[in-house]
């Protein structure tokens, strides 16, 4: 019986600095309310903004860390803008290197998490986003198509780094 109570000790006492639930960064321990307003879009991309943005208030009710409120009522505001879109060439059609049947979809987007009054509460961070898609007739309309995709991905980066730090 000794035996079981000191091993029962010795079990437990290993749990004592674990946590249950959110661990948010230090820096971010009483922000609990975010404002997600529409992302600027810095590339040619027509109406990409609403898409990604809305990819991450998805991400981050998911994730739970931190809910969405109005800019009135928020803790903090995160602000970010679509910095750049990039398509390149992943494969070729064999015996013809200029036709392309595969891309790489690149998204980057800059953003910041400041107070309401617009003070920075942790640096500037950049995250990425990538998805690949297949070409059919039309390069366009399958471009479009991946582009929710790059964008997911680009959301859960972002949430990671709010929630978690890293």
């Amino acid at each position: 019986m000794k035996n079981l109570l000191a091993a029962v000790c010795l079990i437990l006492t290993g749990c004592l600095g674990y946590q249950v639930g959110p661990v948010k960064p230090g820096v971010l321990r009483d922000v609990h309310l975010v404002a997600v307003p529409t992302f600027e879009n810095k590339t040619l991309l027509p109406r990409i903004e609403v898409l990604v943005t809305d990819s991450v208030i998805k991400q981050l009710q998911q994730d739970g860390t931190y809910k969405i409120a109005e800019k009135n009522n928020a803790d903090a505001v995160l602000k970010a803008e679509i910095t750049e879109i990039n398509r390149t060439p992943a494969r070729s059609v064999r015996g013809n290197v200029l036709a392309t049947t595969e891309f790489n979809l690149t998204m980057h987007v800059k953003y910041q998490l400041e107070t309401r009054s617009g003070t920075l509460l942790m640096p500037s961070g950049e995250v990425v986003g990538t998805t690949s898609f297949f070409v059919g007739t039309d390069v366009t309309t399958d471009e479009r198509q991946a582009l929710p995709l790059a964008a997911e991905e680009l959301a859960t980066h972002l949430v990671t780094q709010l929630s978690e730090g890293w």
